[in-house]
C-alpha cells in the first residue's frame, strides 16, 4: 500500500500542527488549490489556497466541511459482503484478503467463461476527476483483462465533440481573461452553482460595465444577477446562434479580414444562414420575440471583446453536439478572438497535455479491440447486452442515482446473476445493490495529481492524513487485484508517485515547467502559456485545416451536415407534438446548489440546506393543474415518475418544469429521484447522455 508519507506543507509554529497543500477532486471546471490543516494526524480545516491565482483562497461550502465528509459517521471503513436480497444494503463485515480473493475468483471464472473478459465492465466515471485515482491503475488492470470498455459519455461528450469539429478540440479563451471582458455571455451555465471562480471574475467585469446575459430556459440564481434573461425554449440554442449569425451577416457586424484569414467554409454558411435563419423563423423555434435576438445580435456584434461562457447543460439533448459546434463560430464571425478577453470557452480540457498512453497503458489490451459499452446506456447494457455482462466493478460514481432511464439500470443490478463490486466511501444507492463493498480513501488521504477543465494549472494532491479505518485508494485495490489475478508488469508495480511522474512526462510544451517533486511542493503550477494568453488571434485553430470550421469536413465524413444547422431535441414539443399531448412539460435537472452530481448529497448538513427535493413551475403551468405553492406532486411520463415538492416561483418559462438534482433515492420519501423519467437516447455527437431532452406531466397528489 501507498501509505502517506512526508507531504508538501507549510511551516507552522506549533509542532504538532501541519498544513498540506491539496486540490479539490470534485467535477467542477474550478480545481480549486486547497490547503488542509492536520493537528496530531487529524485533518481540522480544509481551505483555499490565498496564492493561487484563480480560485484565490475561496472553496465553495461543500468543500469548506469537507472535513465532516471524511469523519462521517457513516464513513465505509471496512470491506463488506452482501447478506440478504440485493438492494436492502444488508452487509456483514469481512477481511481485505476474503474481499479480494472473492473478486478476482469471480473475475478469473468470468474470463474464463464462453463470453469471456467482455463479460466484465468497469463502471466509473468523475467522482473523483484525479488522473490516479480517475484513470490510471484502473485503466491497466481493465486493458490488461480484455474486459468491456465503458464509453463515458454522461456529461460532456456532445458538446466536446462539437466543439472539436469547429475549433480542433477543446480549447477556448484564459478563464481568468473573463475580467477585461466587456460582455459576457453566460449561455446554458449557473456559475453561481457550478463555476464560482468564473463567476467573481464576471462580477467584476460587471463592476468595470460589462454587460452580462444569461440564456437559459430557466431563471437561476445566476441568470437573476446578469444585466439580461434570454429564456429561450430548452434546446433550442442552436437556432438562437443561428438567428444571431443572420444578424451579424446581414448587418455587416462581422470581421471580414478574420474571416478571410482564419475560418473555412463562410461563404456556404453565410448562403445557408441568410437563407434559412431569419430572426421571424428563429423567434418561432425558440420561443423568443425577434427583438430579443436581434439586439443580442447587435449587441454581441458591436461589443469588444465580446466572450462567452458555454456550459454542458445547453448540448444535453439530441441535437447538442451541433448546438455547441454552431456557437463556437460565433466568436469567429466577430474576430472575438483576436483579443484575450474575448472568444468562447466550454473547456479547457485539452491544453494539459498529460501523457494517457503512459497513465492507462492502452497498449495491454489484447489485438482484439474489446467490445465498447455506452455509459448512457448502463440500464440496456444491464439487461440485454448480448454477451451479458456478468461482473461489474463501480466505483467513482453511483449508476443507481446518476444514470438515466433509472429503472432500467436497477433492474440490471437486481440481477442474482451479476457479480456487483462497489468502491466508495459511503454505502450509496448503488453499493446497495452490491455483492462485495469496498471502502475507498476520500481525497485527504492519497496523491493524485490533476488538470482542470476552467482553468490553466496543474495540481498537485498531498495526502494530509493516513486513511480512516481499512480504506484504501483506488490505485492500491487495483494493484493488489493485478496481483491475485497473476499480472506480472512492471506498470503493476508503480506507486502512486511514479504514475505522477509518469503523467506529466510527455515533453509537451505546455508541460515545460513540470516536475512531480517540485508540483507537489508548490501545490499547483501554470501551464507554460502566456499570461495574456489569446489561443487564436492569429489562428493556429487545431483542426485539420488549421482554421475554425464553418465547414467540416471531419462532419461530412461522419455522415454529418458538415456546416452549421439547427438540429431540434427529440422531446421538444414542436419537434415531437404526439407525445406532446401526453405529456407537455419539457423537464429539466439542473444541479442542486448544496450538491455536486451525488456527491454530498448524503451528508445532513446540505440535504438541510436544500430541504427535500423540489420541482419548480411557473404560475401558468400550476394554475392549470390546480397546483399550489407546497403541493406535493408527482411527475411522470412512459419511463417512470417521481414526487416532489412543488414550488410555484416563475423561475422557469411557461412549458418548462426545472427539479433540481442529483438526489439519492434512499433519502426521498419514494426512492425515486429524477432520472426515473429521463431516457436512455443519445445526442447527435458523441454519444451523449440526453438528460434535458424529456418530456413529462405533473399531477397534484
Amino acid at each position: 500500500m501507498n501509505a502517506p508519507r512526508a507531504a508538501s506543507q507549510i511551516t507552522s509554529p506549533d509542532l504538532s500542527v501541519k498544513v498540506v497543500r491539496a486540490a479539490c477532486p470534485h467535477d467542477c471546471p474550478d480545481t480549486c488549490a486547497m490547503l488542509v490543516t492536520v493537528k496530531d494526524g487529524v485533518a481540522i480545516r480544509v481551505q483555499g489556497d490565498p496564492l493561487h491565482p484563480f480560485t484565490d483562497g475561496s472553496l465553495c461550502t461543500k468543500v469548506s466541511y469537507y472535513t465532516e465528509r471524511t469523519y462521517s459517521p457513516d464513513r465505509l471503513k471496512h470491506p463488506l459482503k452482501r447478506v440478504g436480497p440485493k438492494g436492502k444494503g444488508g452487509f456483514e463485515r469481512i477481511s481485505w484478503d476474503e474481499a479480494l480473493d472473492t473478486i478476482a475468483a469471480k473475475l478469473k471464472a468470468a474470463a474464463a467463461s464462453p463470453d469471456g473478459p467482455q463479460s466484465i465492465l468497469p463502471v466509473s466515471y468523475a467522482g473523483t476527476m484525479g488522473m490516479l485515482q480517475y484513470s490510471s491503475m484502473d485503466r491497466r488492470f481493465f486493458h490488461k483483462l480484455g474486459a468491456s470498455q465503458l464509453d463515458r459519455t454522461l456529461c460532456s461528450s456532445a458538446g466536446k465533440a462539437g466543439i472539436k469539429a469547429t475549433l480542433g478540440g477543446s480549447y477556448g479563451m484564459d478563464p481568468e481573461r473573463y475580467v477585461d471582458s466587456k460582455l459576457i455571455v453566460i449561455w446554458g451555465s449557473n456559475p453561481i452553482t457550478s463555476n464560482l471562480h468564473m463567476w467573481a471574475r464576471a462580477q467584476e467585469a460587471k463592476r468595470r460595465g460589462a454587460k452580462l446575459i444569461a440564456i437559459d430556459p430557466y431563471r437561476s440564481l445566476t441568470a437573476e444577477k446578469c444585466s439580461q434573461h434570454i429564456a429561450l425554449l430548452p434546446g433550442t440554442d442552436g437556432a438562437l446562434a443561428l438567428g444571431v449569425m443572420h444578424v451579424l451577416i446581414s448587418e455587416n457586424l462581422v470581421d471580414l479580414d478574420y474571416i478571410e484569414r482564419y475560418t473555412l467554409g463562410y461563404a456556404q454558411m453565410r448562403e445557408r444562414v441568410l437563407a434559412e435563419y431569419a430572426p421571424q423563423r428563429v423567434a418561432q423555434i425558440c420561443g423568443l420575440e425577434v427583438d430579443e435576438i436581434v439586439q443580442f445580435a447587435r449587441d454581441y456584434g458591436t461589443t469588444k471583446p465580446a466572450a462567452i461562457r458555454l456550459n454542458y447543460g445547453m448540448q444535453r439533448h439530441a441535437g447538442g453536439g451541433i448546438a455547441a459546434r454552431t456557437i463556437a463560430c460565433l466568436p469567429a464571425l466577430t474576430g472575438a478572438w483576436r483579443d484575450p478577453a474575448g472568444g468562447i470557452l466550454l473547456t479547457t480540457a485539452d491544453n494539459y497535455k498529460f501523457d494517457h498512453a503512459a497513465l492507462e497503458r492502452p497498449d495491454l489490451m489484447p489485438a482484439e479491440r474489446p467490445r465498447v459499452i455506452n455509459h448512457s446506456k448502463l440500464g440496456d447494457a444491464l439487461t440485454a447486452a448480448k454477451p451479458a455482462v456478468r461482473a461489474v466493478i463501480v466505483y467513482n460514481t453511483n449508476p443507481v442515482a446518476v444514470c438515466p432511464d433509472s429503472s432500467k439500470v436497477i433492474a440490471g443490478f437486481e440481477r442474482e446473476d451479476l457479480f456487483c463490486v462497489v468502491m466508495d466511501s459511503f454505502l450509496t444507492d448503488t453499493a446497495d445493490y452490491a455483492d462485495i463493498v469496498l471502502p475507498a480513501t476520500t481525497q485527504l488521504e492519497h496523491f493524485d495529481i490533476h488538470k482542470s477543465y476552467g482553468h490553466l494549472y496543474v495540481l498537485a494532491n498531498n495526502p494530509a492524513i493516513a486513511p480512516v479505518g481499512e480504506s484504501l485508494p483506488n490505485t492500491e485495490v487495483f494493484r493488489r487485484l493485478a496481483a491475485r489475478m497473476g499480472f506480472d508488469e512492471q506498470c503493476f508495480r508503480d506507486s502512486d508517485e511514479d504514475i505522477a511522474r509518469q503523467a506529466i512526462g510527455s515533453g509537451h510544451a505546455n508541460l515545460a515547467s513540470m516536475d512531480w517533486e517540485s508540483l507537489k511542493e508548490s501545490g499547483w503550477k501554470r501551464l507554460s502559456l502566456p499570461e495574456n494568453f489569446a489561443p487564436f488571434a492569429h489562428g493556429n485553430f487545431h483542426t485539420p485545416s488549421g482554421k475554425c470550421e464553418f465547414y467540416s469536413d471531419s462532419l461530412d465524413a461522419q455522415g454529418v451536415d458538415p456546416l452549421p444547422f439547427y438540429n431540434p431535441p427529440a422531446e421538444l414539443p414542436a419537434s415531437n407534438p404526439e407525445l406532446a399531448k401526453k405529456y407537455p412539460l419539457s423537464f429539466l435537472s439542473p444541479p442542486v446548489r448544496n450538491f455536486l452530481n451525488s456527491s454530498f448529497a448524503n451528508m445532513p448538513r446540505f440535504r438541510d440546506l436544500e430541504g427535500e427535493p423540489g420541482l419548480e413551475l411557473h404560475s401558468d403551468d400550476a394554475a392549470a393543474r390546480g397546483i399550489a405553492d407546497g403541493d406535493r406532486v408527482r411527475v411522470f411520463n412512459d419511463r417512470g415518475g417521481f414526487t416532489l415538492r412543488a414550488r410555484v416561483n416563475d423561475k422557469p418559462r411557461r412549458g418548462v418544469v426545472v427539479a433540481p438534482s442529483v438526489w439519492w433515492k434512499k433519502f426521498t420519501r419514494d426512492r425515486k429521484n429524477a432520472n426515473d423519467v429521463t431516457s436512455q437516447r443519445t445526442a447527435d455527437l458523441g454519444g451523449a447522455a440526453t438528460f434535458y431532452d424529456c418530456l413529462v406531466e405533473v399531477e397534484r397528489i
